[in-house]
């Protein structure tokens, strides 16, 4: 199925894996790869040294094109933005939208840049800026979110910018890949779908409690790190909405040094990171502190098992999943699904 973001990125498929921290490592972003998709590294979870090892393992695995996400606002941006032009790295996406001059730079190397943004006004701004491509996140996306939901923006977005529009937010299958070329997107953006293959490195207990979720057990809390953010009610989230803002501090600063070591920023980056993230939001310092740190909270369950104390990002779709495919199932599948929809539409066109 060929598209303006399949022709941009060289893709087979109108798919992206997307970049999730502790999850999206080589080893799925392979996966999603040689299936036709576009797979992307998540980048904000690991040192550049880790970021440069894991893009050459991703190319021994496959040929395939694939790509790296970002944190536009992080302290070494720039540093990983010339890795991923040093490597040669396809396509640079952003989960917050880039300066002009971060595109500019990535451009003039030939990589193609593709921000996610979850406001009309965000993408309108990135595509005057020189973006090739937008991703488009709905309410109904993982992890940090909006209020929007993806049936009112997407068509939105579509609207108003003149660059490839991929939709995130509450895809899981053809169905949806469908009704996203419909609204007049160029493919889809799955997060959730993708975590839940037999290709995620995540622990079994975790995707088994991911499996076993309704769609009432998917929240929207600020507990986190002061901003809405959509994840799988847990304990954690009942102590951390509990918690009074001394115990919090508490819990802040313990993760936060750990997250310190494993990452090797300084204490002065990472309370940069943490303002940016700040920037524009009525955060107290508590959290300041865990918007700088989530990643450890969603490490504890990604990458340790810990689905007590951990945080488990996911959107609304983890309550209608039921299966782990290889990447490779899921695609074909999808792909499957969504000619059978657009053969059934084209039989109500035909119809007198």
């Amino acid at each position: 199925m060929e598209t303006a973001f399949t022709r941009l990125v060289g893709v087979r498929h109108p798919i992206v894996q997307t970049g999730m921290g502790w999850v999206a490592g080589p080893r799925l972003v392979s996966a999603a790869a040689e299936a036709g998709a576009l797979g992307v590294l998540a980048s904000a979870t690991m040192t550049p040294d880790r970021l440069r090892a894991a893009v050459r393992e991703v190319r021994a695995r496959t040929a395939e094109p694939f790509g790296v996400n970002l944190r536009a606002d992080a302290a070494d941006a720039g540093e990983r933005v010339r890795i991923i032009v040093e490597e040669g790295v396809r396509v640079a996406s952003f989960a917050l939208a880039p300066s002009r001059e971060l595109i500019a730079e990535l451009k003039e190397a030939g990589v193609v840049v593709i921000p996610s943004v979850g406001a009309r006004r965000h993408a309108e701004k990135v595509a005057a800026w020189g973006a090739d491509a937008v991703i488009v996140q709905g309410g109904e996306g993982g992890g940090h979110t909006g209020e929007v939901a993806t049936s009112v923006l997407l068509p939105q977005v579509v609207d108003a910018v003149d660059v490839p529009v991929v939709a995130a937010g509450g895809f899981f299958d053809g169905r949806g890949l469908v009704a996203a070329l419909a609204y007049g997107a160029a493919g889809v953006a799955m997060g959730t779908r993708f975590l839940l293959t037999s290709d995620s490195p995540v622990p079994d207990a975790v995707k088994a409690r991911y499996l076993a979720a309704t769609v009432r057990d998917v929240t929207v809390t600020r507990a986190v790190d002061g901003l809405p953010h959509r994840m799988l009610r847990t304990a954690l989230v009942d102590s951390l909405e509990d918690a009074g803002r001394a115990a919090a501090l508490v819990r802040a600063v313990r993760h936060a040094a750990a997250f310190r070591r494993l990452s090797g920023l300084t204490w002065r980056e990472m309370v940069r990171d943490g303002l940016a993230l700040r920037h524009g939001k009525d955060l107290a310092w508590s959290q300041v502190l865990l918007a700088a740190n989530t990643p450890m909270l969603l490490r504890a369950a990604m990458v340790e098992g810990r689905t007590d104390g951990g945080v488990m990002a996911c959107g609304q779709v983890a309550g209608v999943i039921d299966d782990l495919p290889s990447c490779a199932e899921l695609v074909g599948r999808v792909m499957r699904e969504a000619e059978e929809r657009l053969a059934a539409l084209e039989g109500f066109a035909a119809a007198p």
